[in-house]
């Protein structure tokens, strides 16, 4: 039986059971505004770290390998909240991590403003991305449970795509045309975490504890079995390698248009802008298409024709064509972390598909501090102009970790 609280979200069995013919409660509405508004704050933050290489370099006096320090502790410190999210849930409920993940977030960002020593910044982005690290895994098992799941994980990656879009283009175009400093931007971000705290606390504030513990499955038996499974392995391969590519081309594209294509500032931005733009719009339109063709197929045409357009990138120097092309491989990519959710999901029993998906993002995390932070290292020793190699090698790589899921 649903309780009064479960009722007054929306959450009732009948939801549950016939999930496509209710319509979501007003409460639930809320809840998933909030957590869309989260992820696009993420979406914001992440994206921005590739505009903010070169400041952060010359600021600071760092050498490209020191500065893809920040490739590095943001995974770490996403990591680690993965680990300890169920202990969290388990003493303080949704409710708990909707307060603590916004407010490391505006610890977080308001130290970076205060732009203090560089060990000191690294510290900031790994408090941050403590806190993303709850908040993803929390809100992303909670949208898979609710009425209409795959509509509502859906608009979670694509807030988060638009946030990222929107990122690049107000820290490294609108602010240096005002006259900013690079720190100011996350002043910026400094109010949107506080509006972030303000709604999660507000939305959330019904998920307790004990809510929780009445909800909690058996998840270390599945955690036990699904290592079983050959599936599990191929998906966190493939997220490894998928994440790490997709983090490598957001920090490191407008390094690459500076430094090697000789774009001013301001455009070069607009070329993450263009990816995370690009790739939005490819989460919210190639479902359709994906699934009339086949999450298998489609997804090794989206991998044919992204490397075709990387190859286009290499040689093409024309710099508004290059922003284009950068927006296309970013359309391609869009559906490709859903497609990887929705395959291991057909290979698994439905009991493991949480644990098996939690397993997978977590060493897609690890790609995410790995492979950028190798390119920087590689940038350091042989030059920037490597960089688009580097990421049709990765992109070839990680197709042929997705041709073993579907074979």
């Amino acid at each position: 039986m649903p309780t009064d609280e479960s009722a007054l979200l929306g959450e009732t069995e009948s939801a549950s059971t016939h999930s496509q013919d209710v319509n979501p409660h007003p409460w639930m509405i809320l809840r998933i505004g909030a957590a869309m508004y989260s992820f696009a704050f993420l979406g914001l933050f992440a994206s921005s770290i590739g505009v903010m290489l070169q400041p952060l370099i010359q600021h600071y006096s760092l050498s490209d390998l020191h500065v893809s320090l920040v490739f590095v502790v943001g995974p770490v410190g996403y990591i680690f909240a993965a680990q300890f999210s169920s202990l969290m849930h388990w003493n303080f409920g949704q409710r708990g991590v909707a307060i603590l993940a916004p407010a490391l977030h505006l610890v977080g960002v308001l130290v970076i403003a205060t732009h203090p020593p560089f060990a000191i910044v690294l510290l900031a982005f790994a408090a941050t991305a403590f806190g993303a690290g709850f908040l993803d895994g929390s809100l992303c098992a909670w949208a898979a449970t609710v009425p209409n799941a795959n509509f509502v994980t859906g608009m979670l990656q694509g807030s988060y795509s638009v946030g990222a879009a929107v990122g690049p283009f107000l820290a490294g175009t609108v602010l240096p045309a005002w006259g900013r400093p690079w720190y100011d931007w996350y002043y910026v971000l400094v109010v949107a975490s506080v509006l972030e705290l303000c709604l999660l606390s507000f939305a959330c504030r019904h998920e307790t504890a004990a809510r929780y513990r009445g909800e909690k499955q058996d998840e270390e038996v599945s955690l036990r079995l699904m290592f079983n499974y050959r599936a599990t392995w191929l998906v966190a391969l493939y997220f490894f390698a998928y994440v790490g590519i997709e983090t490598a081309i957001s920090g490191w594209i407008v390094t690459f248009m500076i430094r090697f294509r000789h774009m001013v500032p301001e455009l070069a931005s607009m070329s993450s802008s263009s990816f995370w733009g690009g790739m939005a719009v490819g989460r919210f339109t190639l479902g359709a298409m994906t699934d009339k063709i086949g999450v298998g197929r489609a997804t090794v045409l989206y991998f044919l024709v992204t490397i075709a357009f990387q190859v286009a990138l290499t040689f093409i120097r024309e710099d508004m064509l290059s922003v284009v092309i950068v927006g296309f491989i970013g359309f391609f990519m869009g559906p490709m972390f859903a497609s990887g959710i929705v395959q291991v999901t057909r290979l698994l029993p439905a009991e493991l598909h949480i644990a098996a998906v939690s397993f997978g993002a977590s060493a897609g995390q690890i790609g995410a501090a790995l492979l950028p932070f190798g390119i920087g290292a590689f940038i350091q020793r042989a030059g920037i102009s490597i960089f688009p190699f580097a990421i049709l090698t990765l992109s070839v790589f990680t197709l042929l970790s997705w041709l073993p899921m579907i074979l």
